[in-house]
């Protein structure tokens, strides 16, 4: 899964996802969409191939794509809440805090579909410092594959999408990285299904430096 030789990219800016990425969440995630399939009816294990990556109020459109927006914004309220109090097996994807100490000083933002609250509480339930720069699901109006939360990543940081490198795990992460004109490095099991321009198991597989110029260097396998 992870690169055929070793990859060196460069970059003026770095812009993470969280779940999957930084952050294991993958047992809540399971537990709390399960629950939700099963009151709707629907089969968890396909239910568990939208939603990774998107909000979930988009996960419902696509899901339930007859019933209105404002059910799926309501019933994304209380899963959101769900979500943030329980952090029961959340914990770093292997190689998180060291990766995110290696960034301290250089441009790099948070690009996640959650919310300010669960990002929080993921976060520190992980032990891993928040970002400065974080571009949450309030700082969005269209939720991930659109491009908007990583080209309004690029936009805080003052770079030009070109000169960004995305890291994701789904599908819908990826999609929105390459939509932004970015190139993208995907972490874990997941990523590897969607195409991105190199794939490593988990964090401990970069190493960070820069350049004279300032310019971030990735050393990638």
């Amino acid at each position: 899964m992870a690169t055929a030789s070793p990859t060196v990219l460069t970059a003026r800016a770095l812009l993470l996802d969280m779940d999957g990425t930084l952050v294991n969440s993958d047992a809540v995630v399971e537990r709390i969409w399960r629950r939700w399939a099963e009151r709707h009816g629907l089969d968890g294990d396909e239910v568990m191939k939208v939603v990774h990556g998107r909000q979930g109020h988009a996960s419902m459109a696509v899901l339930l794509p007859d019933r209105p927006v404002e059910q799926n914004l309501a019933d994304n309220a209380r899963m959101l809440a769900e979500e943030t109090a329980d952090t029961d097996g959340v914990v770093e994807i292997a190689g998180a805090r060291a990766f995110l100490a290696s960034l301290r000083g250089l441009p790099h933002a948070l690009v996640t579909s959650a919310d300010v609250a669960l990002a929080t509480a993921r976060m520190n339930a992980a032990g891993l410092p928040l970002p400065g720069i974080r571009v949450t699901a309030e700082s969005v109006g269209a939720s991930k594959p659109d491009p908007e939360g990583f080209l309004k990543g690029a936009a805080e940081l003052g770079v030009d999408p070109a000169d960004c490198v995305v890291f994701e795990d789904s599908g819908a992460g990826i999609a929105a990285g390459r939509a932004a004109g970015m190139r993208v490095v995907g972490v874990g099991p997941r990523a590897d299904l969607h195409g991105p321009d190199v794939t490593v198991p988990d964090l401990t597989r970069i190493a960070v430096d820069t350049l004279p110029d300032g310019r971030i260097r990735l050393h990638i396998g």
